[in-house]
């Protein structure tokens, strides 16, 4: 009897990205519970190395998965000190408001940076590792990825892409046995919801706190195990999101109808606002100039 038809993740060897905190912390330690064996990377060393500690000393690195030297590198090394792979988790994630007109346009090049290219980058670096019968590919996206909120437009943007890039993955690796998952999730609570839907100018356009409410964590994480562990081709939560999923365009109508008197506020708040990155980023080359 395999691993795969048990459904657990017992003895399965795991890579996470973006594991110091929110979701890849509380799945790593989930995953490590229920007898995984995983390896982490991310952005805050003492963060990672006290999630590490929990996960039996589990093996971890900084990495920026905005830089493919730095993932080429750590993806290998983490790999070695698992013994192999079975799983990769594209779970970093990084968010910030930008009006389309007359916003910073580097929040939205660091948000492809790491939405886009850190989960390309991550899929290129562990699909060898992953191409085999039990292997499996689970990357995060989001509801944002169907239904496009206003300053939203960057995060909405890259977790599209995100969702393309597994569907396209899926078809490039399927005669090796592999299978690909994503993950579309609502306001979960997290610190990148209380973050990012916590400016002023989020705040004037919603008049409360998110779109739909905040979902707990808990049944997010469960759903995460059982995807691994049944190598699902997608995991929702909460449970309406796949009711929302395939009715997007009216989702779509409903959300411009509910929000369409206080954006023009709180556009121009959000032009001045110095909102922060969900989480703190590195300095990285720009990909773009403006032009002189």
């Amino acid at each position: 009897m395999t691993l795969l038809s048990r459904a657990t993740v017992a003895g399965r060897k795991i890579l996470i990205t973006g594991a110091a905190r929110g979701i890849g912390a509380v799945l790593a330690r989930q995953l490590y519970a229920s007898g995984a064996q995983v390896a982490l990377l991310g952005l805050e060393p003492e963060l990672l190395a006290e999630v590490a500690r929990e996960c039996g000393d589990a093996p971890w690195r900084y990495c920026d998965v905005g830089d493919l030297t730095q993932v080429d590198r750590v993806v290998t090394t983490l790999v070695a000190e698992l013994g192999g792979l079975d799983v990769v988790v594209a779970n970093a994630g990084v968010a910030r408001q930008l009006p389309l007109i007359g916003g910073d346009p580097r929040v939205l090049e660091e948000t492809l940076a790491v939405n886009v290219l850190g989960v390309y980058y991550t899929l290129r670096a562990a699909g060898p590792y992953i191409g085999h019968q039990d292997g499996y590919a689970l990357i995060v996206s989001s509801l944002a990825a169907a239904v496009n909120l206003p300053l939203a437009g960057a995060y909405s943007a890259s977790k599209a892409a995100a969702e393309a890039l597994g569907h396209t993955l899926r078809n490039e690796i399927r005669h090796t046995g592999a299978k690909v998952g994503l993950a579309y999730f609502a306001e979960l609570d997290t610190e990148m919801t209380t973050t990012g839907f916590g400016t002023a100018a989020a705040h004037a356009i919603l008049g409360r706190e998110t779109v739909s409410g905040v979902a707990p964590l808990g049944p997010a994480i469960d759903g995460l195990e059982r995807a691994i562990a049944r190598r699902k081709r997608r995991v929702v939560s909460p449970w309406w999101v796949a009711v929302a999923l395939p009715l997007r365009p009216l989702v779509q109508l409903a959300v411009d109808f509910s929000l369409r008197r206080g954006v023009a506020r709180g556009l121009d708040i959000a032009r001045a606002e110095d909102a922060p990155f969900t989480t703190d980023q590195p300095a990285r080359p720009r990909r773009m100039e403006r032009p002189a």
